[in-house]
C-alpha cells in the first residue's frame, strides 16, 4: 500500500470474454478493492479469464453510486488501488463511474484507465454511416413527449448520432425518430455486440421502426443514425453577386481572384458568379 492510493477505470468486454485485454486481467488480478457494476457477473467474467480476484469486491451501481462513492474515495485516500469496472465498456459512459472519478480528482487521488471496448465506437465502426464526426446522445428520455422534444431538438445535428435505447423502448423511438428525422434517414440497429447473436440492421428509419415493431429486437442495443444534410445557403441575388466582386476589386484583388473568393464564399460555382458579373 502506497501513501496515495489510484483508481483504475476498466474497459470491460461487451460480450465475448476474448477481448479482455492483458492490462484488464492485471489489474482485477492485482487491485485491493474492485468495484462492480454486477458483481456476478464480474465473478462469471473472472471465472472465463481464468482470473483469481485476491481484492475486496463491492458493488457499485446507479442505485448506490451517491452513497458508495465517498466510501471508495476513502479507500484511495488510505493508500488502496481501487479497480471500477461495469457490465460491459467503458466507466462513465453511460454507465456508474462519473462520480467516483470526480471524488478521486477532488481528493487528489490519481486515476487511470486501462482502455478496452465501447459499444459506442463499435456499433459507430459497423454502421457503415460517417464515423469522422460523430455526437453520442446516450439513452433517450423514457417518456414519449420528453424524447420527442429531445429528438425535435436534435433533428438538425449534422454530426452520425450514437444512441442507446431498451429492447422494450426501442420500436417507439425508433417510430419517433422517423416522425422527427424523415422515414428515410439512415441508420443501423446494432444487436448485442461482439456476442453470439450479433445483428446489425442498416435501414432507413421508418423501415427500421416497422421492422422494430413485427420482430421485436431483444439484448442490448446500440442505434447510429445518420446526421442531417447540410442546409443549402439561400443564393443572393444577381446584385449583391456584383457588388461583392467590386467591392473585393476596389480592395485591390483582380477581378478573377475577387470572383473566385465571391463564389467560394457562398458556396457557388465560379463560372456562375462569372457570368452574372460579365452579364
Amino acid at each position: 500500500m502506497s501513501e496515495v492510493g489510484r483508481l483504475v477505470l476498466l474497459g470491460a468486454p461487451l460480450g465475448n470474454p476474448a477481448d479482455a485485454s492483458a492490462r484488464f486481467r492485471e489489474v482485477l488480478a492485482a487491485a485491493d478493492v474492485v468495484a462492480a457494476e454486477d458483481t456476478r457477473r464480474l465473478t462469471r467474467l473472472a471465472r472465463d479469464l481464468d482470473i483469481t480476484v485476491p481484492g475486496r469486491i463491492v458493488s457499485y451501481f446507479e442505485g448506490n453510486e451517491e452513497r458508495r462513492t465517498p466510501e471508495l474515495v476513502e479507500v484511495l485516500r488510505a493508500g488502496y488501488v481501487v479497480a471500477l469496472v461495469t457490465d460491459g465498456g467503458m466507466p462513465s459512459v453511460s454507465d456508474p463511474g462519473y462520480r467516483l472519478v470526480r471524488g478521486a480528482l477532488d481528493a487528489g487521488v490519481p486515476v487511470t484507465v486501462a482502455p478496452g471496448p465501447s459499444a459506442v465506437t463499435t456499433a459507430l465502426a459497423l454502421s457503415g454511416l460517417p464515423s469522422d464526426r460523430f455526437c453520442f446522445e446516450g439513452f433517450l428520455p423514457r417518456t414519449p413527449g420528453a424524447r420527442r422534444s429531445r429528438l425535435r431538438a436534435l433533428a438538425g445535428e449534422e454530426r452520425t448520432l450514437v444512441l442507446f435505447e431498451a429492447p422494450h423502448r426501442i420500436a417507439g423511438a425508433l417510430a419517433d425518430l422517423a416522425a422527427e428525422f424523415g422515414a428515410d434517414r439512415p441508420a443501423a440497429l446494432c444487436r448485442e455486440l461482439t456476442k453470439t447473436y450479433e445483428e446489425v440492421v442498416r435501414r432507413p428509419l421508418g423501415e427500421l421502426a416497422t421492422w422494430a415493431a413485427d420482430s421485436g429486437p431483444r439484448g442490448e442495443i446500440t442505434l447510429v443514425v445518420a446526421g442531417a444534410a447540410p442546409a443549402a445557403a439561400e443564393r443572393p441575388d444577381d446584385a449583391t453577386l456584383r457588388a461583392a466582386v467590386a467591392e473585393r476589386e476596389a480592395a485591390g484583388l483582380s477581378r478573377r481572384d475577387a470572383i473566385t473568393e465571391v463564389a467560394t464564399g457562398y458556396g457557388l460555382r465560379r463560372r456562375d458568379v462569372y457570368a452574372v458579373v460579365h452579364a
